[in-house]
C-alpha cells in the first residue's frame, strides 16, 4: 500500500514516467493506479485528443507502439491505456524497442493484471530503467482485515472485531469486491460510524447468526445443536450458502487446524501468522485443538473430500443439499 502512495504523490507532484507498467496478481491496486493516471495526466478537453484507451484482446503491440509514437495535439503529453494487457502475453515482450527509448510526451500505461512478467528477462530490465514497474502481489487472509481498518480510518470509519472478521470471511482476500462493499456502507451510514455486524448483515447480506464463520465456530466447539441448525438454514437457503464454499471453508479450517497441532509456539501472534488468519480466529483453534486431536483431523479431512466429491455430483445420485450437510457433521462429531 505504502509504495501505491508514492506513486499516487509522485504522479501528482508531477514526476510523471513514460511508462507505467502494473502487474500482478491483485488487480485492486492496478487498478487504482490505472484509474488514477486515467483521471488525472489530462483536463476533460485534453482527453478528446490525446487520450486512447486500448484493450489487450483487441489490439496488438505494433498497434500499442504506433499509437505511443504520435505526437499529442495541443496538449502537453498524450496517454495511451492498454487495458487486460495480460491477453498481449505472448508477445509483450516485443514492446522492448519502443521502451529502450520512449516518447516523453506520451505516458503509456499497461494493466496487465493476474500475471507477472519474468524480471530476469532483458525487456524487464528496460521497463524498470525507464519507466515503472509495479508488481500488486495477493494479500495474505491474516492481512486482509487491518488492510480494511487502514481503508476505513482513512475514510472516517471505524468497524468492529467481529464486522471485520465476517467480511474477510466471506470475501477471503478479493480487495476489489471488499472495496465495492465497503462503498455500499459508506453510502449509507455517515462518516465518523463504527461498522457491526449488524450492518453488514442488514446491508450486505450475511446473516450474523447463520453463516459460514458461525457455523465452523459451532463445529470448533462441538456445539451439535448449534451447527446442525446453521446446517438447516444453509439447506432451505441454498443459493446463498452453495455446499462447495461451505465445505471448503470448513475443510480449510481442519487443514489449519492439523497445521496447529504441529506448531511448537503456539502463541497467538505466531498462529495467525504461521496460519495465516486473522488474529480474530486464534481463539478458535486453540478452542478446537482441545476438541479435535490430530487422528480425528485426518478422518475429517477424508470426510470431507468424499462431501466435496458427491456435492459435484459424482457417486451421490444427486443427494439433497441438507443430506450432504448432515453427512458431513455426522463424520466431524462421531
Amino acid at each position: 500500500m505504502e509504495e501505491v502512495v508514492k506513486i499516487i504523490n509522485d504522479i501528482k507532484a508531477g514526476k510523471i514516467k513514460p511508462i507505467y507498467f502494473l502487474m500482478g496478481e491483485e488487480p485492486y491496486y492496478i487498478d487504482r493506479i490505472t484509474e488514477y493516471l486515467e483521471n488525472n495526466l489530462l483536463t476533460e478537453d485534453e482527453k478528446g485528443f490525446n487520450q486512447m484507451v486500448l484493450y489487450g484482446r483487441d489490439t496488438t503491440v505494433d498497434e500499442i507502439v504506433s499509437n505511443a509514437k504520435r505526437y499529442p495535439m495541443m496538449s502537453e503529453r498524450q496517454v495511451v491505456i492498454v487495458k487486460e494487457a495480460q491477453e498481449l502475453s505472448r508477445t509483450i515482450d516485443q514492446i522492448e524497442k519502443y521502451a529502450e527509448n520512449p516518447l516523453p510526451s506520451t505516458v503509456l500505461i499497461f494493466a496487465y493484471k493476474y500475471k507477472t512478467l519474468d524480471k530476469r528477462k532483458k525487456f524487464v530490465k528496460t521497463l524498470e530503467k525507464n519507466g515503472l514497474l509495479y508488481e500488486s502481489k495477493k494479500m495474505y487472509d491474516n492481512k486482509v482485515g487491518e488492510w480494511i481498518k487502514r481503508v476505513l480510518q482513512g475514510r472516517d470509519y471505524g468497524i468492529e472485531p467481529k464486522a471485520m472478521a465476517m467480511l474477510v470471511e466471506f470475501l477471503g482476500n478479493d480487495l476489489s469486491r471488499i472495496a465495492n462493499e465497503l462503498s455500499k456502507l459508506e453510502i449509507i451510514l455517515p462518516k465518523g460510524s463504527t461498522i457491526t455486524p449488524h450492518h453488514i448483515e442488514e446491508n450486505i447480506g450475511f446473516s450474523k447468526d447463520f453463516n459460514v464463520f458461525e457455523f465452523r465456530k459451532a463445529i470448533g466447539e462441538k456445539n451439535q445443536l448449534k451447527a446442525y441448525q446453521i446446517a438447516n438454514y444453509f439447506a432451505q437457503n441454498q443459493k446463498d450458502n452453495p455446499l462447495v464454499m461451505t465445505n471448503g471453508l470448513v475443510f480449510s479450517f481442519f487443514s489449519a487446524l492439523l497445521q496447529y497441532h504441529g506448531l511448537k509456539d503456539k502463541s497467538a501472534n505466531n498462529v495467525a501468522k504461521v496460519l495465516r488468519v486473522s488474529p480474530f480466529f486464534v481463539n478458535d483453534y486453540i478452542s478446537a485443538a482441545h476438541n479435535y486431536p490430530m487422528k480425528k483431523i485426518s478422518a475429517i479431512i477424508g470426510t470431507l473430500r468424499n462431501v466435496d466429491v458427491k456435492s459435484k455430483g459424482v457417486g451421490a445420485n444427486a443427494l439433497p443439499h441438507g443430506d450432504l450437510l448432515k453427512e458431513m457433521l455426522v463424520g466431524i462429531f462421531n
